[in-house]
């Protein structure tokens, strides 16, 4: 193909190439014809291919010929973008702030449009000339589109950008102040900080370096420097509450403005930026107002503290104070109630009276507050009370934040273990904690729906997690139990399975086997019972027999012990009594009944009164047997009931005061339990019900059985360290005493803590008895004995 020589020398095809470069950059393309388009491609082509054929003949190849034309067509683009951007510079300089950014932004717009189409009308130099440069490693060669954008970086960009980011600050501060501004000013200046981040290694792919380093830091230094200032000016002039809503209200704008111009990798940096001059460096003055909102129960404005400060990592002090403030309310409300108070709010199951009961003439026992104590009903509401307003707190304002979880927890422990009621017996809140399950379990004349009662040993779980001695709770509640079994005071089984299965649950098997083997023994004692009044209906006439029941219970899971006092059991029972032995033995040969008389109890039908009133005496076998002595006299003095039956004065002398004050017996002369005291039957008596319950307990007996627990948890505790201790030293063969300690500590924490004194008092037993001994040459280390 022939070339004219206009289309080799670039002299004359630079006016006509540069001529179309002018109407592009004009922005005028628009109006270019595709014929002109074509025009101007096409020339550049010529002068491409005839540079080759022209080379090829002169200097002997096409290569060199095409790299030394190529670079002039190159190089006078070269020259002219840079004309061209410092003319428009010049006018830039003359601008400030939204003018400025108005200006920038449409010649922005315009520049990279014409880029563009310049980059289409010399893409033949891109693929042949451009590219052979590029590959032979030249680093200032680009494609003409990017040569368009490194030309608006070197001689737009660089004198411009400082002045460009004041005007971004301005008018940012200015929608910060509440003006409405032209967004897109600043979007079209973060496009252009983007687009111009090119990688000198690779001129095809871009970096965000020039964004982040000319757009990003000042931007984010302005920022903080204007929520610097405004948070100290608002501080002093506002409350933290309101402070803290300004801060939320900021926090959304920022993440708005993100959306709306920034650079999405700006997010996290400002955000970051935002929080850490609103919130991390308030921190104290916030944190400081959080007692306040406590005081105050202000649960909105704690949720909102809470999301602020999780934002900086700045929960730690709010959850010391939550934990503290919790524990101080917790003890509060334990000395409100030992003091004789009420429970601030119900929590447990609300019980209404039963039909029918009064008549029957059963009473609730147990409710009443126990001798120097506070009741039990009282006291665990207390707690639960307490408790269940922070849990709801921590639900709603901190949304169940596991810090805050672990601080309730630790504060409800302290002060469920240590608190004033707690203070002359550390174990007293598991102890009240049975005896308050006891008074939900047990019939009375107040009764609940089964549901309201569930709910309430919902309740006491939650109380009995942060019991520490729960091995006090489990011989109280063990003793308790067996009482409301042997006398069929059980408002429901399927309550009882409850609680022995929530006890399970929490504690583990071992935990509740002997509850449960509790419920098998009743029902074994009700088939025993069901031969034994068989065999007699068999063998006896009906008027020789009493309505005779018996329950026959295992020592090893019964909590239960034998009378310490003498019993003369009377002759009305003698008949019956023997002929259970011997039933018994012939059922089961060798083993051996032991007669708990203190937990047995009769019916007693009366006939003696002068107004011919009958009623039904419900007694202990003591008073039974004090009361059918008066069916050969109506007077005894008090040697002749203490010889007849048998019963120890002391233990006597209690069940005698229960008669003489429901005044079934009358005193005539002398003091309860003197020698020569009268005790006469009061023919008298009157009675509004026709069933009386007589049996009730002593006081001095109940404090004297809880002590005795006490001390029975004591020496079983003494067993239970050993057992470990054991257990440690022969899986470790050699372990130091501190480590001994804390390993013993660690296994027994379940059931209870462990005191350091008993450890090492058990460690000196187990050394006497040689099961571990000292380390030779090591100091305070143990070894175990084989």
């Amino acid at each position: 193909m022939a070339h004219n020589s206009q289309d080799t020398d670039i002299r004359s095809v630079w006016p006509r190439v540069s001529a179309g470069v002018n109407e592009i950059m004009a922005n005028l393309m628009n109006g270019m014809s595709h014929g002109r388009y074509i025009e101007l491609h096409t020339v550049i082509y010529n002068y491409c291919t005839s540079s080759r054929a022209m080379t090829h003949e002169s200097h002997g190849g096409p290569h060199r010929g095409a790299n030394l034309m190529g670079s002039e067509l190159y190089n006078h683009l070269k020259d002219y973008l840079r004309n061209h951007l410092s003319v428009m510079r010049a006018d830039a300089q003359t601008r400030v702030d939204e003018e400025l950014l108005k200006f920038y932004s449409t010649k922005w717009t315009e520049y990279t449009t014409g880029a563009k189409y310049l980059n289409h009308i010399f893409s033949y130099l891109n693929r042949h000339w451009v590219k052979r440069e590029i590959d032979e490693g030249r680093k200032t060669i680009y494609e003409v589109y990017t040569l368009c954008l490194v030309s608006w970086r070197d001689h737009m960009f660089a004198q411009l950008q400082s002045s460009v980011m004041a005007a971004v600050i301005k008018l940012t501060e200015r929608q910060r102040n509440g003006e409405t501004i032209e967004s897109g000013l600043i979007k079209s200046v973060v496009d252009s900080f983007v687009a111009l981040g090119l990688d000198e290694n690779d001129s095809k792919k871009s970096t965000l370096d020039v964004y982040k380093v000319y757009f990003e830091k000042p931007f984010i230094d302005a920022t903080d420097a204007y929520y610097s200032a405004e948070s100290e000016k608002f501080l002093a002039e506002n409350s933290v509450p309101d402070y803290m809503k300004k801060v939320e209200t900021r926090l959304y704008e920022e993440e708005s403005r993100i959306l709306t111009h920034l650079h999405n990798t700006t997010t996290r940096p400002l955000s970051r930026a935002c929080e850490d001059v609103l919130i991390k460096r308030k921190l104290p003055i916030i944190v400081e107002e959080f007692q306040n909102l406590l005081d105050q129960d202000k649960t909105d404005d704690m949720a909102r503290m809470y999301s602020l400060c999780i934002k900086v990592d700045g929960l730690d002090g709010l959850r010391t104070k939550f934990e503290t403030h919790v524990r101080r309310m917790g003890l509060a409300a334990v000395e409100k109630v030992s003091d004789g108070g009420a429970a601030p709010a119900a929590a447990t199951a609300a019980k209404k009276p039963a039909a029918g009961k009064e008549d029957e003439g059963e009473e609730a026992q147990g409710e009443d507050k126990e001798p120097g104590g506070v009741d039990p009903k009282v006291y665990v509401e207390a707690l639960l009370t307490v408790h269940k307003k922070y849990d709801a707190m921590v639900k709603e304002a901190f949304k169940s934040d596991q810090g805050f979880v672990a601080a309730l927890d630790k504060a409800c422990r302290e002060f469920v273990n240590r608190n004033k009621v707690c203070k002359v017996n550390s174990s007293k809140s598991p102890e009240l904690l049975a005896k308050f399950c006891d008074s939900l379990l047990r019939k009375s004349a107040k009764v609940a729906e089964e549901g309201e009662v569930e709910e309430a040993l919902n309740n006491v779980m939650i109380v009995f997690k942060y019991v520490e001695d729960k091995d006090v709770f489990q011989k109280f509640y063990s003793k308790m139990l067996a009482k409301r079994l042997v006398n069929e005071a059980s408002a429901s089984d399927d309550l009882e399975t409850s609680m022995i299965s929530k006890l399970k649950e929490a504690c583990g098997f071992e935990y509740t086997s002997k509850l449960q083997r509790m419920f098998s023994d009743m029902a074994l004692s009700k088939d025993l019972n069901t031969a034994f009044r068989s065999q007699q209906e068999q063998n006896h006439d009906a008027t020789d027999l009493l309505d005779f029941s018996i329950m026959v219970l295992g020592t090893a899971h019964w909590p239960l012990q034998p009378p310490n006092t003498g019993y003369t059991i009377p002759e009305d029972l003698i008949k019956t009594y023997d002929r259970f032995q011997r039933f018994y033995n012939q059922k089961h040969n060798g083993r051996k009944l032991n007669w708990l008389f203190n937990m047995g109890k009769a019916d007693l039908r009366t006939n003696y009164m002068k107004q011919k009133q009958q009623c039904t005496f419900q007694v202990s076998h003591f008073e039974m047997a004090v009361l059918l002595q008066y069916n050969d006299r109506t007077k005894y003095s008090w040697d002749e009931l203490s010889q007849q039956t048998g019963v120890a004065a002391d233990v006597l002398k209690g069940q005698m005061g229960i008669l003489l004050k429901a005044k079934v017996l009358l005193l005539s002369n002398g003091a309860l339990g003197d020698s020569n005291s009268q005790y006469e039957l009061n023919e008298d008596f009157k009675s509004k019900r026709i069933r009386l319950n007589l049996i009730v307990p002593v006081r001095s007996e109940v404090k004297q059985e809880a002590d005795e627990t006490h001390k029975t948890v004591e020496e079983d505790r003494k067993l239970l360290i050993q057992a470990a201790i054991v257990r440690i030293m022969k899986t470790r063969k050699v372990l130091n005493h501190v480590g001994l300690m804390n390993e013993v500590i660690t296994q027994l924490s379940a059931r209870f803590k462990p005191k350091v004194p008993d450890i090492k008092k058990c460690i000196d037993i187990l050394l006497e008895k040689e099961y571990i001994e000292r380390t030779e040459g090591q100091k305070d280390t143990y070894s175990y004995v084989a």
